[in-house]
C-alpha cells in the first residue's frame, strides 16, 4: 500500500489548527444543511433509550441496545479529548460470535462503518485482534495500532440485495483477545455512486484528500465519507481556490471542500508519485479512482496536460483538466508485484500535473449466500418472543461453523439456505405456539417437547408442505387435534403429543404407556428366566462332577 511518513510535530500542530477550522465550518454547515436522512448512527455501550446529536458534526446518535442482545457495556480508561462515540464501548467475552442485527433499505448501497478505541477498558493494556464480518462473510481483521491511542475503523460500501432487509455486522472471537466495537455508522449511498460495485462490496483501503491539510466527513461531504490528508508529502506543495467545484458526470464525486485543493510536485518538471506495496494473492483486485480538477485560472499561454505510468511505461492516455469541475479516472488491478503510479506533465504542457483526491477499495466477493429472508425473520421472531437465551447470533444457517444451536439447514449450491429442523426441546418456551413457527414453510422436523407450551394445537401444522415430524411432548397444550394433522397423520406424518394432560382422549398416551411396561415386565422376567437357567446349568454341573468321584 502507499507508504506515508509522519512528521509528529507537524501532525500535532496540523491538527490543532485544522481542529478548530474544521469545528466552526461544521457547525456552520450543519445549521445550513441537516439532512441526515436514512442515517443510522449507533454508539455501542451508551446507555438504553439514550441518544444524542455529536457536538462537531451534528449526526444523532442512539444506543446500540435494540441492536444486540450479548455484550457488557465498558468504559474506556481514557477517553479525555475524544469525541463522545469512544466514551463508551460494548466488549465481548462470551461466545465465538456476536453480531448486531440492523434494518435496512432493500435493494439500497451502504456506506458501513465500525470504529474501535481500546482505551484499556479492561485494565490489560493488551491489544486484542479478531475478525469482523457481514453476515456470513469475512470483511476483515481488526488490528489495532500498538502504542498508540488512536482510533481505528473498518470501512465497506456494500449492495443490500433487494430480498434482503437487515445486515449483520458480526465480531468473532479468533482467540487473540476479546472483540469489541465503539461505534456502527452506516450511510444510505444513491445508487448511481460507485458503479464499478455491480455485485461486489468495496473495503476501503484509502481515502486522502491529497492537496488538503485537515480532515473532512460530513456535512462537508453528504454522504459522511472520511477524507483524510497527507502532511508528510515534502515533495509535494498545493494549489488551492476559494471558488466551489461543480459537479460533474461521475457520480461518486468528493465533496467541493475537498476538490478546492490539489497536490502538485514542489519540482515543476517533477511528478506526483504514488508506490504501492504488493499484495499475494492473484485473486486479490483492488479499484482505483483519482480526482482532478483544474483550480487555477489558466491565461492563454500556460496549458496542464497529464499523463499516468505504471513503472515507467504509459498507463493513461494523456488528459486535459477542465476549470472548477471534476475528472475522475478509475481502474482494477491486482498488485502482484511492487508497483509506483506517476502523474507527469507532457513535453507540449507548461505546467506541472495536479491531483486533488484518491481513493483505493480492496474488492471483496462474498460468495456465501445468506438465509431466505422470511426465515431469518421467523427464528428472529421465535427467539425474541420467547425470550431464548441460548447463544444464537448473526445468521441462523451460514457460516456452518456458527450455525444455531438447535438448527439444521439445507445446503442447495448458488441457493439461500432454508432452515428445515428446528429443535426447541427444553428451552424454557412458555406461552401459546408462537404463529411466526409457520413461517418455516420448508421445516421437516420440528421439537417443542418439554416445555411449558398453553393453548391449543394449531391448525397451521398441518399446512406445513415438508413437515414430516412434529414432537409436542410435555407441554400443557389443550383441546383436540386438528382434523388436518389427523389426516397427515394417516399419510406418515410423525405425531408425538405425551404429557399433555389436558388434551383430549384421542390423544391420551396410556396405551402406549401399557404396551411400554408390558414389554419392560416381560424383559425383566425374561432376564430372570436366563438367569435362574444358569445357575441351574452350574448346580447340575457340580453335582454330575461329584457323583464321577465319588
Amino acid at each position: 500500500m502507499w507508504r506515508p511518513t509522519f512528521n509528529n510535530s507537524l501532525l500535532c500542530a496540523w491538527k490543532l489548527l485544522g481542529g478548530f477550522a474544521l469545528l466552526f465550518m461544521l457547525l456552520v454547515h450543519a445549521q445550513q444543511d441537516d439532512d441526515q436522512s436514512g442515517f443510522i448512527s449507533i454508539d455501542c455501550g451508551l446507555a438504553d433509550n439514550s441518544s444524542y446529536s455529536d457536538e462537531t458534526t451534528g449526526i444523532n446518535y442512539i444506543s446500540d441496545a435494540r441492536f444486540v442482545d450479548t455484550g457488557e457495556r465498558q468504559w474506556p480508561e481514557y477517553y479525555s479529548g475524544y469525541r463522545k462515540i469512544y466514551q463508551s464501548l460494548r466488549s465481548f467475552p462470551q461466545g465465538r460470535r456476536n453480531c448486531y442485527r440492523i434494518k435496512v433499505t432493500s435493494g439500497t448501497k451502504y456506506l458501513i462503518r465500525a470504529l474501535f478505541l481500546y482505551g484499556n477498558y479492561d485494565g490489560e493494556n493488551k491489544l486484542p485482534e479478531f475478525q469482523l464480518h457481514l453476515g456470513p462473510n469475512f470483511w476483515a481483521t481488526v488490528r489495532l495500532i500498538p502504542g498508540t491511542k488512536l482510533v481505528t475503523f473498518q470501512e465497506l460500501i456494500h449492495y443490500v440485495p433487494a430480498v434482503q432487509n437487515y445486515i449483520h455486522v458480526c465480531l468473532v472471537n479468533t482467540g487473540s483477545g476479546v472483540p469489541f466495537i465503539s461505534a456502527l455508522e452506516l450511510r444510505p449511498l444513491p445508487n448511481s455512486t460507485y458503479p464499478e460495485l455491480k455485485n461486489n462490496s468495496l473495503a476501503l483501503i484509502n481515502r486522502r484528500d491529497t492537496g488538503g491539510n485537515r480532515e473532512y466527513r460530513y456535512p462537508l461531504d453528504k454522504l459522511d465519507r472520511l477524507w483524510s490528508v497527507d502532511y508528510n508529502r515534502t515533495d509535494w506543495s498545493q494549489l488551492n481556490t476559494f471558488k466551489d467545484i461543480t459537479d460533474s458526470d461521475y457520480s461518486s464525486q468528493p465533496p467541493s471542500i475537498v476538490m478546492k485543493s490539489a497536490a502538485t510536485p514542489k519540482n515543476r518538471t517533477g511528478s506526483l508519485d504514488l508506490y504501492w506495496e504488493k499484495v499475494s494473492g492473484s485473486k486479490t483486485k483492488f479499484l482505483y479512482y483519482l480526482h482532478f480538477a483544474e483550480v487555477e485560472k489558466l491565461p492563454p499561454n500556460q496549458s496542464r496536460l497529464q499523463y499516468i505510468s505504471k513503472d515507467g511505461e504509459l498507463f493513461h492516455e494523456p488528459f486535459a483538466l477542465s476549470y472548477l469541475e471534476t475528472t475522475t479516472i478509475s481502474w482494477r488491478w491486482s498488485l502482484t508485484q511492487n508497483t509506483t503510479f506517476s502523474i507527469s506533465k507532457t513535453k507540449n504542457s507548461t505546467i506541472p500535473p495536479i491531483l486533488n483526491a484518491l481513493e483505493v477499495y480492496l474488492v471483496k466477493e462474498f460468495s456465501v449466500s445468506e438465509t431466505n429472508q422470511e426465515d431469518v425473520d421467523a427464528i428472529t421472531d421465535i427467539k425474541s418472543a420467547y425470550k431464548i437465551k441460548r447463544n444464537r447470533q448473526g445468521d441462523p444457517c451460514v457460516p456452518r461453523d456458527y450455525i444455531w444451536e438447535g438448527v439444521s439447514c439445507s445446503s442447495y449450491e448458488n441457493e439461500r439456505p432454508r432452515i428445515i429442523s428446528l429443535n426447541l426441546s427444553s428451552s424454557g418456551l412458555t406461552g401459546e405456539i408462537l404463529p411466526s413457527i409457520f413461517n418455516l414453510t420448508m421445516i421437516q422436523t420440528m421439537d417443542l417437547s418439554n416445555n411449558n407450551l398453553t393453548g391449543s394445537v394449531p391448525e397451521h401444522f398441518s399446512q406445513l408442505p415438508k413437515l414430516k415430524t412434529l414432537n409436542l411432548e410435555k407441554n400443557n397444550l389443550r383441546g383436540s387435534i386438528p382434523g388436518g394433522l389427523i389426516q397427515r397423520r394417516k399419510h406418515g406424518l410423525s405425531l408425538s403429543l405425551c404429557d399433555n394432560p389436558y388434551l383430549s382422549e384421542q390423544v391420551s398416551c396410556k396405551k402406549k404407556k401399557h404396551n411400554i411396561n408390558i414389554i419392560a415386565v416381560a424383559g425383566t422376567i425374561f432376564g430372570i428366566l436366563i438367569l435362574l437357567s444358569t445357575v441351574a446349568a452350574v448346580l447340575w454341573g457340580f453335582k454330575r462332577k461329584r457323583q464321577q468321584a465319588g
